[in-house]
């Protein structure tokens, strides 16, 4: 009998420090998830406090009330399983991570393993990198975890939690996934699924980049992929989404619409993503357009002014 998942895609637009509002964003797209019978639902990375929350990685306290509104929220969902990026303080050392959170507890953590510290990035100033691999059961599917840069370059393992079953899944956080350790790590500890957090800026041609990438990760593991990106704009960054799913042949099976926030599903089979919704790849100067528009838009409305002068 096959084994069958639904996963939602929650594209979301997360303010920095808001944890109250991105938590109830969240919930409110876990519920549609289930509601549209999802097993799982997959958010950017840290999600939970947007990105990037810079200096407010250096307060304890940032990270006391990160853990309790994780928890809160986790109190909350119902029903389905959540991967959520949030930062985490463990043993005393501070990680961007990403938990996956089941029947009203967290059921295990990942930390990204690559930490990019390059151009707009400054992580390895805030963060210890993570070592070990994050795999979770839904259904008869195995998943495992990655963030961001974990996946695009040479190095990166994770934190190990198998469930049994059949099909597993993988989490990379973003820079997991720009390099072959972490996924090959999530692949050896069994995952069928690399599940990759992102909050990866805009910049002209971008896609194909990351198309060029994860082609790569699929080819080196066997594993599909399902890549989440974070939408919106954050001081001098524009996230622009256009998170997608790639088959074991690298095939692209969906893609969310760029610039927007949506929830999006892929159903995977047996370990692999069918073709679903594919948003059309947009000319240049229309998509250059939509990242000026959402950029200006989000930092007049995230810093609360009531308007500009031009």
């Amino acid at each position: 009998m096959a084994s069958i998942v639904k996963i939602a895609i929650a594209q979301i637009n997360c303010t920095v420090g808001d944890l109250a509002g991105n938590a109830a964003k969240i919930l409110e797209y876990c519920e549609r998830a289930r509601s549209a019978g999802a097993g799982l639902v997959l958010t950017p990375e840290l999600a939970l406090c947007g990105y990037p929350p810079e200096d407010l990685l250096l307060r304890d306290g940032f990270y006391r009330d990160c853990k309790a509104a994780l928890e809160g929220l986790a109190r909350k969902v119902a029903g389905i399983t959540l991967v959520v990026g949030h930062p985490h303080q463990f043993e005393g050392k501070r990680h961007n991570a990403a938990s996956v959170v089941r029947n009203g507890r967290i059921a295990g953590t990942y930390h990204k393993h690559s930490l990019p510290n390059y151009t707009v990035f400054d992580e390895e100033r805030y963060f210890e990198p993570g070592d070990r691999a994050c795999v979770f059961t839904v259904g008869e599917t195995r998943f495992g975890v990655n963030i961001c840069e974990d996946t695009w370059g040479s190095q990166g393992p994770l934190t190990t939690r198998p469930r049994a079953d059949k099909v597993n899944v993988g989490i990379n956080i973003c820079a997991d996934a720009w390099e072959a350790k972490a996924p090959q790590a999530a692949r050896d500890a069994g995952a069928q699924v690399l599940l990759v957090l992102n909050a990866s800026p805009y910049h002209m041609r971008k896609q194909e980049s990351r198309y060029d990438v994860m082609r790569e990760r699929v080819s080196e593991t066997g594993m599909a992929l399902i890549y989440v990106n974070m939408v919106g704009g954050q001081d001098e960054l524009v996230f622009d989404g256009t998170s997608f799913a790639l088959d074991r042949q690298g095939g692209v099976t969906c893609r969310l619409p760029s610039f927007e926030e949506t929830l999006g599903f892929v159903t995977v089979v047996d370990g692999e993503p069918q073709r679903g919704e594919t948003a059309k790849e947009e000319p240049l100067e229309p998509e250059v357009y939509k990242a000026l528009r959402l950029g200006v838009r989000d930092y007049v409305g995230k810093n609360g002014f009531p308007g500009a002068l031009v």
